[in-house]
């Protein structure tokens, strides 16, 4: 099990994408209030500059960084990784958190997917590639924490990039968490992050107040620690609708639809709702 006290520790030093808003934000004044050393990268300089000085009036000036960074550019990365480590000298959280969601079809043009795939897939990916080994190399307790999404487990229908976007990072992080565990002296360990309902950027669309069902971004990196603290890999999340039994039984159909030789996305299917309506509420 993952030591959390000797990694959320004062001097210590967490680097989050998507770092100015929701989840990425919330996570890096958590770890700025335990008196980590905290880099944030986005993009959008005013957003950016606000999030900076948020999390100043938290830490301090000589404990923050904010980088204009695009994750889908591997350069960019890279750069942010050198700005971070002479700045701070080395990495204990990684946080690979930026995502984008503009709406695609299977045929919809090609540049909404390829800016989906861009920074939710390879930002994930470069990002690990990028900072994993000098995390490794220095041999300090540390975590690689991946932003993934319950649509790349159960893939509903509609915007099928995101959905293929996600399943991508849950297959990475699972391969990464295997590869890091097989390494002889690692002290790194990778968690996927699966939030339910959270009202951010991402999700609000054209809301102003944050509907009841959803969480806050606060909320989810608090059950994010939590689960951290229990060693959990995967962090699925709830949300005020949506209680982890009735997650674990969509994710369950989900892969029965292989088992069972179902129509894919069977759960959407009318010749089985029925079906899908008795198993999600079977009690064992």
């Amino acid at each position: 099990m993952t030591d959390i006290q000797a990694i959320f520790k004062k001097s210590n030093v967490a680097v989050i994408t998507g770092g100015a808003s929701g989840i990425g934000l919330a996570a890096a004044k958590y770890f700025a209030g335990l008196g980590m050393s905290v880099a944030i990268a986005d993009l959008g300089g005013d957003r950016l500059a606000d999030a900076r000085a948020e999390l100043e009036a938290i830490a301090g000036e000589e404990h923050v960084m904010a980088v204009e960074t695009d994750v889908a550019q591997k350069e960019a990365l890279e750069a942010l990784e050198r700005a971070v480590l002479q700045r701070f000298g080395r990495v204990h959280v990684l946080m690979n958190n930026a995502g984008i969601g503009p709406e695609t079809s299977i045929f919809s043009p090609q540049a909404g997917w390829d800016a989906i795939f861009g920074v939710n897939l390879l930002g994930v990916i470069n990002g690990t590639r990028v900072f994993g080994p000098a995390m490794l190399a220095h041999g300090e307790p540390g975590l690689i924490i991946n932003t993934g999404s319950k649509q790349g487990i159960t893939t509903p229908p509609g915007n099928p990039a995101y959905n293929v976007s996600k399943a991508g990072v849950k297959v990475f992080t699972e391969a990464l968490q295997h590869e890091l565990r097989n390494t002889e002296g690692a002290k790194i360990s990778a968690h996927l992050l699966i939030p339910g309902f959270v009202f951010t950027g991402l999700t609000q669309g054209d809301r102003r107040e944050k509907p009841a069902a959803a969480w806050t971004a606060e909320q989810t990196v608090d059950f994010m620690v939590e689960s951290l603290e229990r060693g959990d890999f995967y962090i699925l999340c709830p949300d005020n609708d949506v209680a982890r039994p009735t997650d674990e039984r969509r994710m369950l159909w989900a892969a029965g639809d292989i088992v069972e030789n179902r129509p894919p996305l069977s759960r959407w299917h009318p010749d089985y709702a029925d079906k899908f309506k008795a198993f999600l509420e079977k009690k064992d």
